[in-house]
């Protein structure tokens, strides 16, 4: 697998998000990211329908679910459409964020391995910070101060990750819960 550590990243684009795409790999590219471009480049064919934004998406979230890469960028004119292509695969848990403290908490809070902008709202200086505050952060990091951040969340990615919906729906849509923690919301304390 392609790991966030060793600086390896897999990014797709349609022709919308490609403006995006482009300065946020320029930018990556300057700080030593190897970049697997699965989307619209250069010089791509305008008439080439295997880069509408849901295959795209497709392709992109097929390579986190069969583990060939741990974590993925995804552009498209919304960022929506890109994802939810991207979410129908198995093991993926993408987000559409428009700035750092969303990213962050994308990653941190939710442990989102695709993460998706939108070119039509996010400006390639923000494109650029959004990235780099996505990939040099983790699940569980930046919140070391609320009880049980990590498990908490780390629980309800194991629950989606093992979530079927057959038999959600035989178990009267009750989740088959692989443990459970309190649901205090807590407050940062004072330094």
């Amino acid at each position: 697998m392609k790991l966030v550590k060793d600086k390896k990243l897999v990014v797709g684009a349609d022709f919308a998000g490609f403006p995006l795409k482009e300065a946020v790999v320029a930018h990556l590219k300057a700080k030593g990211w190897e970049i697997t471009d699965m989307g619209v480049k250069a010089d791509s064919d305008p008439n080439d329908t295997d880069l509408m934004f849901h295959r795209v998406g497709l392709r992109v979230g097929a390579m986190i679910s069969e583990g060939e890469f741990e974590r993925a960028l995804l552009f498209c004119g919304t960022g929506m459409g890109i994802h939810i292509a991207a979410s129908k695969c198995p093991h993926v848990h993408a987000g559409v964020v428009e700035s750092v403290p969303a990213a962050l908490r994308a990653i941190t809070g939710n442990g989102v391995n695709v993460l998706a902008m939108g070119a039509f709202y996010v400006a390639p200086a923000m494109g650029c910070d959004i990235a780099d505050a996505y990939l040099n952060a983790e699940l569980g990091s930046g919140y070391e101060w609320w009880h049980n951040f990590y498990e908490f969340h780390k629980l309800a990615i194991d629950e989606l990750e093992a979530f079927d919906y057959e038999e959600y729906k035989k178990n009267n849509f009750k989740v088959n819960k692989l443990g459970d923690f309190d649901l205090k919301l807590e407050v940062k304390p004072e330094d």
